[in-house]
């Protein structure tokens, strides 16, 4: 036994709706429920929508449910976020508390050692790209300090940034052309 269609719309009403959607896909769902409604058959409505059997069971489902608007493809769902609200909260408290080297076994938060926090604390396992965008998104950049030397002088680093060693060359004295000829 088919399921029956919604008693508040005819095809009229369907076919009117199709013509002012902007949607292709909805419009051709409405002609084909339309054709249900002018007592086709579900298989000529399946022809109609170019569809299966079930499709059209599909859509007087989601006809019934919600009406013409319910023959709108949405965006799916797709995968719910790894963490929720607790563990940003506990990533950003650990990031500005920063790390104890007696307790954590490191002197400053890698993401590498960020994941295995969240491991110990709620058994999350997040990858290190993933929580790289988690990071950015809560507003933290990764930054480095820049490299240097351990032998490096900083007295003569300003030295040489003043100006205070001799250039290496000189420019020449001009000689006139009468004392050169």
């Amino acid at each position: 036994m088919p399921i029956a269609l919604r008693t508040d719309f005819d095809a009229v009403m369907l076919r009117a709706a199709a013509r002012k959607s902007k949607d292709g896909a909805q419009a051709r769902r409405l002609l084909a429920l339309a054709a249900i409604y002018e007592g086709s058959s579900r298989t000529e409505a399946a022809r109609v929508g170019g569809v299966t059997l079930q499709i059209v069971r599909d859509w007087v489902v989601k006809f019934n449910a919600s009406g013409p608007d319910g023959l709108i493809d949405r965006k799916a769902p797709g995968k719910p976020p790894l963490l929720n609200a607790t563990h940003r909260a506990a990533l950003v408290d650990a990031i500005e508390r920063g790390p104890i080297p007696a307790a954590h076994g490191v002197v400053r938060w890698r993401i590498i050692d960020l994941a295995q926090m969240l491991w110990d604390d709620f058994s999350v396992s997040v990858s290190r790209p993933t929580l790289s965008r988690e990071l950015r998104a809560l507003g933290y950049r990764k930054l480095s300090a820049r490299p240097k030397h351990h032998a490096q002088d900083p007295e003569a680093i300003e030295a040489f940034k003043k100006g205070a060693l001799p250039p290496s060359w000189t420019r020449s004295k001009l000689r006139s052309r009468v004392a050169h000829r």
